[in-house]
């Protein structure tokens, strides 16, 4: 699957001279003052614009004058994997705290976020913005966000019927983040399409 995913990117890569969607925006494309301006532009075009600001204002990788867009999504694809790797170890700590009817969502919420976000979504989409191929990458946050979905749905469905409220509990706001994370990084990835 790893060389399906290489040979995608390699052909989009091809077909396209080399690059996909322009990634030259600079901070010199916006007031031309400050990489503020383009941080700003950019979180303009996502669904939490403070979340955005916050998590990209406080990377130290954004206040060089030669960041672009590019680097933004960097930025907050890394961030997706921070808040998965904080939910793994939340859940290794709830798996000693918590009763066993917990064992069952907590296991299948630690293969969603240990599996498909950390060893399959990030890096995909850090490897697809390396590579200049952003669908890509669109894709690998856009499935972060499912598989936090699929963790929340873990808790709350069982046989049809809610069996654990969970509602307020470190896995319910990490995964809230998760999900929020990855929809500003999906937003900006967008901007290189």
């Amino acid at each position: 699957m790893k060389s399906l995913f290489t040979a995608m990117m390699l052909i989009s890569s091809v077909l396209n001279g080399g690059k996909i969607g322009n990634n030259n925006y600079s901070s010199d494309d916006d007031d031309g003052s400050s990489n503020g301006g383009l941080i700003n532009t950019a979180c303009n075009n996502t669904p939490n614009y403070a979340l955005c600001v916050s998590v990209l204002a406080s990377d130290p990788r954004t206040s060089s004058k030669a960041v672009n867009v590019e680097t933004l999504g960097l930025v907050m694809v890394d961030a997706v994997k921070a808040k998965a790797e904080e939910m793994i170890e939340t859940i290794r700590e709830l798996e000693k705290s918590k009763p066993v009817e917990w064992r069952l969502p907590l296991s299948q919420c630690y293969i969603y976020y240990y599996y498909a976000v950390v060893h399959a979504d990030v890096p995909e989409a850090e490897a697809a913005l390396k590579r200049g191929v952003p669908k890509f990458a669109e894709d690998g946050m856009a499935d972060a966000a499912v598989e936090a979905e699929s963790c929340e749905a873990a808790f709350k469905l069982q046989n049809g019927d809610i069996i654990l409220e969970y509602s307020g509990s470190a896995i319910d706001e990490i995964n809230k983040d998760v999900i929020q994370l990855s929809a500003v990084a999906t937003s900006i990835i967008k901007m290189l399409l």
